[in-house]
């Protein structure tokens, strides 16, 4: 890399030439004259020639003075430029990483609440099943399953993670309603490779290994078991917090009671040191009034 004098020398040399004073430079940048003068110095031994002549009432450039000033305003010009708008996006843009199921099934439908009572705040979402750096992945907060005890962060519980079967009306139509807990082993289900199913069965009172008879459709998410399920394709087993519009309007029926527990549950965290940043701030509340723990 080509020598590059210091920068705190090129940032006095630009002030001083702009004020034509060492005092009204020194003033400006909260230093001592003596200091502006070393860092005048230092550049001068830099460049090997003087870069300013004292005059009666202050200093004027010399004629390589003349020569790297319009750079050297320019340069600091765009530095500055390209530093504020880097914070203006830093601090209007809010980067949420969660996971596909949270975002699509939960979170997204909500969002337009979000921006309607705060236009001045952009959001981008970032979709990944991968514990994120905070810092180094320039994200805000995360919206994760765990048990919210992750160092360095602050959590705060959003909802339960409860799941149960369910299926639509079309399904219990061709294939009939499952009467106990020890039929849902003899229907279609969901993911039946899904490690929720064994947890679900034990809860219920059955063998956590119970043999599944029926073949299945694999998916990766809840949001697609739900959708499958909406359609009639089988049994699913998803949050009924995530479906709750399907419950509620009958596109999806809660088989039985039995609510199973993962030992995780869904949590908002941050970086503690950012928890007043405002962006964080009014997210945080937004969002714990919208899950109904704020």
């Amino acid at each position: 890399m080509t020598a590059m004098p210091p920068l705190a020398a090129i940032r006095v040399f630009e002030t001083v030439a702009r004020h034509g004073n060492f005092s009204r430079a020194a003033a400006e940048l909260n230093m001592t004259q003596s200091a502006v003068s070393y860092q005048i110095k230092l550049l001068e031994s830099f460049v090997g020639a003087p870069l300013f002549v004292r005059q009666a009432r202050g200093v004027a450039l010399t004629e390589k003075g003349e020569t790297i000033a319009p750079t050297v305003q320019r340069a600091l010009g765009d530095l500055a430029q390209s530093f504020r708008l880097v914070r203006e996006e830093s601090n209007s843009v809010l980067v949420i990483s969660t996971m596909q199921t949270i975002a699509g099934i939960w979170l997204a439908p909500r969002l337009g609440g979000f921006q309607l009572l705060h236009p001045e705040f952009a959001l981008r979402i970032d979709i990944s099943g991968q514990q994120v750096d905070l810092d180094r992945d320039g994200v805000d907060v995360v919206i994760r399953s765990g048990k919210g005890n992750w160092p360095g962060l602050t959590s705060h519980f959003l909802l339960s993670q409860t799941f149960t079967p369910v299926c639509s009306p079309h399904y219990i139509a061709r294939e009939g309603r499952p009467a106990t807990p020890s039929d849902i082993p003899n229907h279609v289900l969901i993911d039946r490779k899904d490690i929720w199913w064994p947890i679900w069965f034990e809860t219920a009172g059955l063998d956590r290994n119970a043999t599944i008879t029926r073949t299945s459709i694999d998916v990766d998410t809840q949001q697609m078991a739900a959708i499958l399920a909406v359609s009639g394709s089988g049994i699913a087993l998803v949050s009924p917090a995530f479906v709750k519009d399907d419950l509620s309007s009958g596109r999806l029926i809660q088989l039985f009671d039995v609510m199973a527990m993962s030992g995780s549950n869904y949590y908002l965290a941050y970086s503690e040191a950012r928890r007043n940043t405002p962006k964080i701030r009014a997210f945080r509340e937004w969002i714990l009034k919208e899950a109904g723990t704020g």
